[in-house]
């Protein structure tokens, strides 16, 4: 593990005002992240003041990974960097056969960083974390936390938007996209956009590796997922609402009102993730020509049903403002498998062959 203090080979904008401005507020905002390992705080069976760490680890990457969990549980996270950092070690010279494996506890061990307020050292971890497994979404989440912190909004922007790319009902990231909104809204005024770093296209193959079936068990070493929880009156008024939002949304379309329709569409999906709800705020999108955002939400509808033939044409439209012809004509491919005659996708199929 890199010693502290080391200085980083990552160039960070803004980096000395990590000193004064606390980071407590920062990392209170991942509270609803999930850590390397299990949210329960409880400490492992036979921990106790004669516990120690190294020995339990035994001294392989899978046993030092489990004990460098058991210690971020416990909220010692100096500690848990520290075997997180042995096991990396073990796996230095596994090449490729280890990459997804390493990836892991480099995004365990930034989380240990921030937890701490060592941004730089957070930042450093999660890169290397992507570079082995791209688009991960804990250490984009992480690094974006990251900057965050050290006032970098823009790549903090640039992060949280990527999550929503791969998952958009990730909410922590719909937040700190509001957050960094307002930030850079006063920092660089309405023009704000125009100095952002690109933001990456994230390919569907990604979307769907992280996208993991809702009946699926965690893992051992994994965090345990958000599942809706309250009573089932409570569900059920929530449901009710999100209906009567996406209704409101529906009559602002009408009316032509498509920025005021998106936040009422937003509200909404907050409450019940619904296909109708991100189609129609795709179709917003659409006509804002937000096409990356209509991506998302195109996405985020065929994962709920996978048939849709809204998702996949307005997809399929926003795909090819973004000069991304083959995957527009495969989205259109697919909708005519379903609907052979659909005039509409005919059309832009043509068009598409043209281009």
């Amino acid at each position: 593990m890199a010693p502290r203090g080391r200085p980083l080979p990552h160039r960070l904008p803004h980096a000395s005002m990590a000193a004064r401005r606390p980071f407590r507020s920062a990392a209170g905002r991942l509270r609803g992240l999930p850590g390397p390992g299990p949210a329960s705080p409880s400490p492992a069976p036979g921990a106790g003041p004669g516990f120690a760490p190294g020995m339990a680890a035994g001294g392989s990457a899978s046993s030092l990974r489990r004990a460098g969990n058991e210690e971020f549980r416990r909220g010692q996270y100096g500690p848990a960097a520290e075997l997180y950092g042995r096991a990396l070690a073990l796996l230095e010279d596994a090449g490729e056969a280890a990459a997804e494996e390493r990836s892991v506890l480099l995004a365990n061990r930034a989380a240990c960083h921030l937890k701490e307020g060592a941004c730089r050292l957070c930042v450093a971890d999660c890169c290397g974390a992507l570079k082995l497994v791209p688009f991960g979404i804990k250490p984009l989440l992480r690094r974006a936390a990251a900057y965050e912190a050290l006032e970098s909004y823009q790549l903090a922007y640039v992060d949280y938007k990527t999550v929503l790319q791969i998952d958009c009902s990730i909410q922590s990231a719909h937040d700190g996209v509001n957050r960094m909104t307002k930030a850079l809204l006063e920092k660089d005024g309405v023009n704000w956009r125009e100095k952002l770093p690109p933001i990456p296209t994230v390919p569907i193959s990604a979307q769907k590796r992280w996208s993991a079936p809702s009946a699926a068990a965690p893992a051992a070493d994994a965090p345990p997922g958000s599942t809706p929880q309250g009573h089932p009156d409570q569900i059920a008024a929530g449901v009710e609402r999100a209906r009567a939002l996406k209704e409101e949304g529906n009559e602002l379309v009408k009316k032509g009102n498509h920025k005021k329709a998106i936040e009422k569409y937003t509200e909404s999906l907050k409450l019940n993730q619904e296909c109708a709800a991100y189609t129609n705020r795709a179709l917003c999108y659409l006509t804002l020509k937000q096409h990356k955002e209509a991506v998302q939400d195109c996405t985020a509808a065929l994962r709920l049903d996978p048939k849709n033939i809204k998702a996949f044409y307005r997809r399929a439209q926003a795909l090819k403002e973004l000069k991304d012809y083959k995957s527009s004509i495969a989205d259109i491919n697919s909708l005519l498998k379903i609907e052979p005659k659909n005039t509409a996708a005919l059309k832009l199929l043509q068009e598409l062959k043209r281009a």
